[in-house]
């Protein structure tokens, strides 16, 4: 059984992680300062770099979008990944022997292994398919590809290959390789008979398809001879790799444009992923060989961040009845997105592939263009089923047409689909009304399976960079106000340049701006104590409410006027000798509102105590300038 990772070798990983090294597989960065670094942010769309990272402290932000976090964190959003098997994968990468929690003994080595090795295999056949494309016994596969309209630098960019006539070629290329039979029959690229394992596919173009992050897991193969017996199209069988229900083929190469653009294409096939990609349609992925379920829902809900707030999901099928048949089946899993979904049927037929072959790229964004709502799809398609021309076949089609309605989700747009749907019956608006009503009623009973609209949560439409409830974004036009986000900066970024003097006058300070005081609590909380920069920053985050974390690392990035080391120091130094002039700035203040509400008639030995304390004060603030 897996427990958690334990703390100490989460606090490794993060350690060993270079952040700079991961974010510059993603990002082109470039200097901005002593040990920092910018580029465009990968998480929204800017043509002026606003993305910091300073690996020193192990933090990124990005000053446009609000986005932030540590290694694990970017690795999490840019891989979609969950944070074990993100913290793992780092593990594994730094060689970090990862300990669990609870008796867990996370992944078994076993398996881990088996797992390794049956990637290496996919990947060695990857290669292998590829190159056999280019050979004079692929030249119908090319033609293939080329009445598709697919040029060879096209059948390079997606990875196509083509699996040779003959019964053992792969198999004794992966024996040459070094794999053993027992390994080779778990990888589904080989099919048993009598004499033993041979090659599952033969004579057929091959696609691979890849995990979120670009390992290759499986393979699609189409038949091109007619004396093929086999079906048109072949897929790997279940794997510990290769779970169809589970898969998305082009989702390595649409995952980013996904995320950024909160929109996910559904095709039908692969040569339509290909289309769709070269028409600027870069967010089309496809199902391999089933209908697209729970198990998609779930990786396109993460892949848009499925909140309720944004994001669309469109299905593109043939117009025939198996294509209105496959929406119908898509519609059955619309009640688990919280984003909108959309159908486009293109009204010839045609699918993405024929489009673009025949009309040219422009139509296939065009089809895009033209989504519709896939509840509007469903309520006429089903609408198909009655005779409208008699009372009963209009009170059937309402029936049939009323929930789905009822669980339109944006009470706006709800009330006109109302009236549309009673012109489209020839019925009375109140009665369709009515009827939603109903259903809506009938919706929101506990045994229900109907979709409830969802409201956003309490955050939902914060702008980037806010604090969240009870913290306002700090206006730092306010001078004292820019001297403690200043300071804060320093202690986050630098925090082994301050002296156990300046730690202590650092505790001791009083902040006025309310987010700022709460990350000096923070800070206090967290302790320095033994930590490096990276595990500082994060002991911090960890010690704010969970609306500041963002703060955190805009102030843990945010670039320092400085550059060179030199005069890193320097600056360190005078904006913390300026907070505690502040400091004795306030602290006099209130003293001398003591001494004026004591008068001439007060204690006198409490006017010469305070007296004391005001030179004690002007006496350290003499001694701050005296370092400058």
């Amino acid at each position: 059984m897996a427990g958690l990772i334990k703390r100490e070798d989460i606090d490794l990983v993060r350690e060993r992680s270079d952040l700079k090294e991961i974010v510059d597989a993603f990002v082109t960065l470039r200097s901005a300062g002593v040990g920092s670094y910018k580029g465009l942010c990968p998480f929204h769309d800017e043509r002026s770099p606003s993305f910091h990272v300073r690996p020193s402290v192990g933090s990124y932000h990005c000053f446009g979008c609000g986005e932030s976090g540590d290694v694990i964190a970017f690795l999490m959003k840019m891989e979609h990944t969950t944070f074990a098997e993100t913290v793992e994968r780092l593990a594994a990468k730094a060689g970090i022997e990862l300990h669990y929690e609870d008796g867990g003994t996370g992944p078994d080595r076993e398996q881990v292994g088996r797992r390794q090795r049956l990637l290496e295999a996919n990947k060695v056949a990857d290669e292998y398919f590829r190159s056999q494309l280019a050979t004079p016994g692929a030249a119908t596969g090319q033609q293939f590809l080329a009445g598709r309209g697919f040029t060879s630098e096209h059948a390079h960019q997606f990875g196509v290959g083509y699996a040779p006539q003959g019964w053992d070629h792969l198999l004794k290329h992966l024996q040459r390789k070094g794999f053993r039979e027992d390994e080779l029959r778990l990888t589904g690229l080989f099919s048993e008979g009598q004499r033993g394992i041979y090659d599952r596919f033969r004579g057929r173009l091959v696609w691979p398809i890849r995990d979120m992050t670009g390992a290759t897991i499986g393979f699609g193969a189409r038949k091109l001879f007619e004396e093929d017996p086999g079906p048109k199209y072949l897929n790997t069988p279940e794997t510990q790799l290769y779970k169809k229900s589970q898969v998305l083929y082009g989702i390595d190469a649409a995952k980013r444009n996904v995320a950024k653009k909160r929109q996910l294409v559904v095709v039908e096939g692969y040569t339509d992923v290909m289309a769709a990609h070269l028409s600027g349609v870069d967010t089309a992925v496809a199902t391999c060989g089933t209908a697209f379920g729970s198990e998609h829902v779930k990786i396109a809900r993460r892949l848009i961040s499925d909140d309720g707030t944004g994001g669309e999901i469109i299905f593109t099928f043939d117009g025939d009845a198996a294509g209105q048949k496959a929406a119908l089946r898509a519609f059955e899993e619309d009640s688990k997105f919280l984003a909108k979904t959309f159908v486009a049927v293109e009204p010839s037929g045609m699918d993405p592939c024929d489009l673009r072959q025949e009309k040219g790229p422009e139509a296939v964004l065009a089809l895009i263009d033209s989504r519709r709502p896939l509840f509007e799809f469903a309520i006429k398609a089903g609408m198909r089923n009655f005779n409208l021309d008699t009372v009963e076949g209009r009170t059937g089609a309402l029936r049939h047409a009323a929930p789905i309605v009822a669980g339109i989700r944006d009470s706006v747009v709800r009330p006109g689909y109302e009236r549309e749907l009673a012109g489209w019956l020839g019925m009375d608006p109140d009665t369709v009304h009515r009827a939603v009503a109903g259903a809506q009623r009938s919706a929101a009973g506990p045994s229900s399976g109907t979709r409830r609209e969802l409201a956003p949560g309490p955050d939902a439409g914060r702008a980037p960079g806010e604090g969240g409830p009870g913290f306002q974004r700090p206006d730092t036009r306010d001078p004292a106000a820019r001297m403690e986000k200043e300071a804060l900066e320093v202690v986050l970024q630098q925090p082994t340049l301050l002296s156990a003097e300046q730690w202590q006058a650092f505790y001791a300070a009083d902040f006025k701006v309310p987010a700022f005081a709460v990350l000096h609590s923070g800070i206090r909380a967290a302790g320095m104590a033994g930590a490096t920069p990276s595990q500082w920053v994060e002991q911090v985050r960890q010690e704010v409410p969970v609306e500041l974390g963002s703060l955190v690392s805009e102030l843990a990035v945010t670039p320092l006027p400085a550059r060179t080391d030199d005069d890193l120091v320097r600056y360190c130094r005078d904006i913390m000798n300026r907070l505690f002039e502040l400091q004795i700035t306030h602290q006099k203040g209130d003293l001398m509102g003591r001494l004026q509400r004591l008068g001439p008639a007060g204690d006198p030995e409490e006017f010469a105590a305070l007296n004391r304390q005001l030179m004690d004060l002007e006496a350290k603030r003499r001694s701050l300038r005296a370092r400058d």
